[in-house]
């Protein structure tokens, strides 16, 4: 199988990929063309769940889909958020201040709040979507979010030196990363139109606007910066689809 694509399963999820060799030149770059598809199959389980307990409680269903969500993440995302929310609270709007509690790896009550409140829009939005009996956009969040992760990636310059997310960044091919994420809005957008143009316009305006609160904070962004980005692009274009 394509190792760029199992690199990116292998961070983005917990599913159990096994890599021969670390990934060469390049490799790790080419992997953010696969965030999008990623993104699809992560949205597969949380969807599963809750069609396996169709007829049972709806409220318990999408908090079970949610738990579902985050366990298969292995909470990576909600780390970043939490890191975030953190430093962004205690940084007092200082950048080497904000970068030096972001590195902190305790998580302060800001930190745990964000998590909560996610986690309750979440499972808010998911059982308004299966009151609706609109369980298959759930895919929708998911791509969107892993979507726009690249995208901020490749035109936001990294806020530290060195780093994950910096050489991640610096090795994609800025041009087929655009042309996937492009692509991957068009075929959402032929078999969900209405959905899923709500789910680009909710979580690419939230893009934008999170970048430039990164630029004029960090002059940039970090790996837990783009955790948060994914969980707020998630929870964004969730709510967007529930008042559908």
């Amino acid at each position: 199988m394509h190792r760029p694509f199992l690199i990116a399963l292998q961070f983005l999820t917990r599913l159990p990929v096994t890599l021969a060799n670390p990934p060469a030149a390049g490799e790790a770059g080419r992997s953010l063309l696969y965030y999008p598809i990623v993104g699809l199959l992560i949205g597969l389980f949380p969807l599963l769940t809750v069609l396996l307990l169709k007829g049972q409680d709806t409220l318990l269903a999408a908090a079970l889909a949610i738990a579902v969500w985050a366990l298969l993440t292995g909470g990576l995302h909600l780390d970043g958020l939490a890191d975030t929310v953190d430093a962004w609270v205690g940084g007092l709007g200082d950048r080497e201040r904000t970068l030096e509690i972001m590195k902190d790896p305790a998580t302060g009550p800001m930190g745990v709040l964000g998590i909560a409140l996610v986690l309750l829009l979440k499972t808010a939005a998911v059982h308004a979507l299966l009151l609706h009996d609109s369980v298959y956009i759930l895919l929708i969040p998911p791509v969107l979010a892993r979507t726009c992760a690249p995208l901020l990636m490749i035109s936001t310059p990294y806020a530290r030196r060195g780093g994950l997310a910096a050489a991640l960044a610096a090795e994609a091919d800025r041009a087929h990363c655009l042309m996937v994420c492009g692509i991957t809005a068009l075929i959402l957008l032929i078999c969900s139109p209405l959905p899923a143009l709500l789910g680009v316009l909710s979580g690419g305006g939230l893009m934008l606007a999170w970048r430039g609160m990164l630029l004029k904070r960090l002059v940039g962004y970090t790996g837990d910066t783009i955790g948060a980005l994914i969980e707020s692009v998630e929870v964004a274009v969730l709510i967007a689809l529930a008042l559908l």
